[in-house]
């Protein structure tokens, strides 16, 4: 007789300051830019998890096609 066990991945709860550091970086290394729809971040965030941001930026009332720059918010230049 055996036990079969299967391991879940431990899910990861995104807060809204998560996905927007996430989005914050992916404009910093030229991947994405401010004024693609936020939607394309779900190329860079495993499926698995997508539907947990999606929840959070519903939350927080963000519709997958508004900006990636409407996500982060006012930046802070030091050299203004």
């Amino acid at each position: 007789m055996s036990v079969q066990t299967t391991l879940t991945p431990p899910q990861i709860n995104y807060s809204i300051e998560m996905i927007q550091e996430e989005a914050r970086q992916l404009v910093d290394k030229g991947v994405v830019t401010r004024q693609q729809p936020i939607y394309v971040l779900c190329q860079y965030i495993p499926a698995r998890e997508w539907v947990c941001v999606e929840c959070e930026l519903e939350r927080c009332n963000f519709l997958l096609r508004d900006r990636v720059g409407d996500l982060m918010g006012q930046e802070e230049w030091t050299n203004d």
